[in-house]
């Protein structure tokens, strides 16, 4: 409204100027090469105009005439250009459906048309990535890490094609030169795991420690891992210096409180040094929430050397604090079997036995090993081995596929922290070697071998 308001004042006032230049009286004398031309202002003036505006014509004509190839030249690069962006979604969408033909024709075609564009590398690399051919996929990659705005996408792709070959080294060179350049959490992640697995725990902390100071990882993931690679320190300082892995393994409780790694650690540096009462009450602390074979094994080691019956007392005193778990029970029996207490060996399982229940292949073993013990080889020993070979499993640390006897701090297979779940295993699991390798497929978590229940099974 604003415009057309000075618009129409403009417009006024140029109509107004031409009226009172047509009123002035007055004439223009013009003389050159022996002509003389007279006329008035106001028809000068609009020859003058007529004049300029033919001028303006020409030179628009003649700069249009010079611009014409060059605009040629540009209709065509914007068509190419076009069909060059179309040619890379096709084969982007072909990668995406696995369509090895379209993308890989898409990936030529997109080499002529738009060969400095990063999509046209991106789609290179995903279609040889595609075909199997690593070693072309590696050269687009390289070529990415080239210009500045695609170096981070070019590092992310090099670091999977040296995952996929296992190269371990370059992997990590190529993750920590992307996070030099930006905290992503995927390098993050990465360097994080090369340190973990070379046991380079307080590098590896360092490395947690920036990623979180850049918002590159989830703060309550951040506390966890904090506490697994503490734990871990813990575990690689426990006997030469046990001061700092006491003091490690209780930051790691504080930060994940009834982590029991953790709680194991710290109770067997107490334990070593004399302080038994210490260990008994912070693995009385961490049972009581979290019933674990573990932490019976070392509140074992705890008691004093008594008698069978009171280390059974004691081991009950631990298991009242979670009587209904299965942990709880299976350290009572295993107790009172040691005491040859048969029959507060069978009180301690049988809510485990009870009929509708389901006992698991730990429960049917530790009745067979009672049965034997109490009444020599027999068919009651056959049957709870039978039942045991078709029992639940019971829970075991397990990652990946991979079954440990021990808690570790990462991954045998992918090199994941926090990788390790206390679990019920599926059917289909391989357990560690004492290398620390997977190897041979493990049925159910059992105690040592017991010579009488296997000729008591064979026979």
């Amino acid at each position: 409204m604003l415009f057309l308001f000075f618009f129409l004042i403009a417009l006024a006032a140029a109509s107004y100027g031409v009226v009172w230049l047509a009123d002035q009286p007055g004439s223009l004398t013009l003389e050159f090469a022996g002509q003389h031309i007279e006329t008035s202002i106001p028809v000068a003036i609009g020859g003058l105009l007529l004049l300029i505006a033919a001028i303006i014509l020409v030179w628009a004509i003649i700069v249009a005439l010079v611009r014409l190839p060059k605009r040629m030249a540009g209709g065509s690069r914007e068509r190419r250009k076009a069909k060059g962006l179309d040619v890379l979604s096709q084969g982007l969408v072909a990668v995406g459906a696995g369509d090895l033909a379209r993308a890989k024709k898409a990936a030529q075609l997109a080499q002529k048309l738009l060969p400095e564009e990063p999509l046209t590398q991106l789609l290179v690399a995903q279609s040889a990535q595609l075909s199997g051919d690593n070693n072309t996929a590696a050269k687009a990659f390289h070529k990415m890490t080239l210009k500045p705005e695609t170096k981070l996408l070019g590092l992310r792709g090099l670091h999977v094609e040296a995952k996929r070959r296992e190269d371990a080294d370059a992997a990590h060179h190529f993750a920590a030169k992307a996070q030099d350049i930006a905290p992503l959490p995927w390098a993050g992640s990465a360097v994080l795991q090369h340190l973990a697995a070379s046991g380079d725990w307080d590098k590896a902390r360092e490395a947690l420690e920036k990623s979180v100071t850049a918002k590159a990882i989830d703060l309550a993931e951040a506390q966890k891992l904090r506490a697994v690679i503490e734990t871990a320190m813990a575990v690689q300082r426990e006997r030469e210096h046990p001061h700092d892995a006491l003091h490690l393994a209780r930051q790691a409780l504080k930060r994940r409180p009834n982590f029991v790694p953790a709680a194991v650690t710290a109770a067997r540096v107490l334990i070593r040094h004399g302080d038994q009462k210490q260990a008994m009450k912070l693995i009385e602390t961490v049972f009581a929430a979290s019933p674990h074979p573990d932490l019976v094994e070392v509140y074992l080691d705890a008691l004093p050397g008594e008698a069978n019956s009171q280390r059974v007392a004691g081991v009950e005193r631990l298991a009242r604090l979670a009587w209904s778990a299965p942990a709880a029970r299976h350290a009572v029996a295993e107790a009172a079997l040691a005491a040859r207490d048969f029959a507060k060996a069978r009180e301690a399982l049988a809510p485990l036995v009870a009929e509708g229940e389901h006992p698991t292949a730990h429960t049917c073993l530790l009745m067979a090993e009672i049965e034997d013990a109490e009444n020599g080889p027999s068919g009651p020993v056959r049957e709870w081995l039978a039942r045991g070979s078709r029992a639940p499993r019971d829970p075991v640390w397990i990652a990946d596929g991979v079954v440990s006897r021990h808690w570790l701090p990462l991954s045998p297979v992918t090199g994941r922290l926090d990788a390790f779940e206390w679990k019920t295993p599926p059917h289909s699991v391989h357990h560690l070697t004492e290398e620390g390798r997977p190897n041979i497929p493990i049925a159910f978590r059992s105690r040592p071998d017991r010579p009488a229940i296997e000729a008591a099974a064979q026979s």
